[in-house]
């Protein structure tokens, strides 16, 4: 376990204790020597931390502290750090604006020990090219998945041919190429994929969908799994001849 982890642990550890609680104690709790517990105990008092106690008497922390009301751990703050950094590199402007201000919001409430998995991150994302130039505005299209209206949608496919189409839109997509909008098709009476950078036009309408959106969903849930299993089984087939 990383430093940081056991001093955000301590922490807890103390903060659900009404009695002093060993050095001991938390050692064999964190799977640690005592001599770390001593260590990070007196990291944290440097930090202002308000422990009180002595070795060989125990420690509680006292009344009146708590931590952020957002308290990440490493893992979480890796994690929270990647996905911003791919949602930076690859959503619309308004959202890699916002994964830029999720970060800066992170760094403001981590504390010290912990704010170099963000100054000085340890991973990165594949560069991509840039995405395709886009008429459409993603954040529409999500808040209409949530709201359950459709969409009247101006399309290109691959040939160039152009249709317009009148969508139940589902879910929003993120890849590296782009956006795919996985969306109910009244024109053909089916689920359809369409490409966010195909699409010439998008107008959110008033009309809602004629189910609930979770029940639309389960639908395409379903549809989903049952063409992943036809294609498992003509891999297997193939497979076997």
């Amino acid at each position: 376990m990383r430093k940081a982890d056991r001093l955000f642990e301590i922490i807890q550890i103390l903060r659900r204790t009404r009695r002093p609680i060993s050095a001991r104690d938390i050692a064999e709790e964190l799977e640690v020597s005592r001599r770390s517990v001593y260590r990070d105990i007196t990291t944290l008092i440097a930090q202002r931390v308000p422990i009180r106690g002595e070795p060989g008497l125990g420690y509680v922390l006292e009344d009146g502290f708590d931590m952020p009301p957002l308290m990440l751990t490493a893992d979480e703050i890796d994690a929270a750090v990647l996905g911003a950094l791919w949602v930076a590199t690859r959503g619309e402007p308004d959202l890699a604006r916002a994964a830029e201000n999720l970060m800066a919001k992170i760094e403001a409430i981590t504390p010290d020990p912990l704010r170099r998995h963000i100054l000085a991150s340890p991973m990165s994302v594949r560069p991509v090219s840039p995405a395709a130039a886009e008429c459409v505005d993603a954040g529409m299209l999500r808040q209409a998945i949530l709201d359950g209206k459709k969409v009247q949608i101006g399309y290109r496919d691959d040939k160039g041919r152009t249709s317009e189409r009148c969508v139940w839109p589902v879910l929003l997509g993120y890849r590296d190429e782009g956006r795919i909008l996985a969306a109910w098709c009244e024109l053909r009476e089916g689920f359809r994929y369409f490409r966010t950078d195909r699409m010439t036009f998008a107008n959110l309408l008033d009309d809602r969908f004629p189910e609930r959106p979770a029940a639309l969903k389960n639908r395409w849930q379903a549809e989903m799994d049952a063409e992943r299993e036809r294609y498992s089984l003509q891999d297997k087939d193939a497979s076997n001849p």
